[in-house]
């Protein structure tokens, strides 16, 4: 069961974000703040994320994500809010 403040947003992560360990620090943030979802490289260049969780955390993992590591340059954070899903844990998938 969900809790009725819970969210589920898809995101898109452009700029320098891949070999920097975006990524996994990704996992670091969401697993700190008890986000549920996953994360993965696009072939674009891109990082594509769901994150599952109250509205104020989605809030934080979402400033961050426009930071991220500091090797990181992020230039654009596309997010848009999806139907639950009901993840279990926050996991790095394999790049699509």
């Amino acid at each position: 069961m969900t809790n009725p403040q819970t969210i589920c947003v898809h995101v898109f992560i452009s700029g320098k974000v891949q070999g920097v360990g975006y990524r996994y620090s990704t996992v670091q943030e969401a697993e700190k703040l008890g986000i549920r979802g996953w994360v993965r490289n696009l072939l674009d260049g891109r990082v594509e994320a769901m994150f599952e969780g109250t509205e104020l955390l989605i809030e934080q993992m979402l400033q961050w994500c426009h930071q991220g590591p500091k090797t990181a340059k992020v230039t654009d954070v596309t997010v848009e809010t999806t139907e639950i899903q009901l993840y279990r844990g926050f996991e790095v998938r394999e790049t699509a």
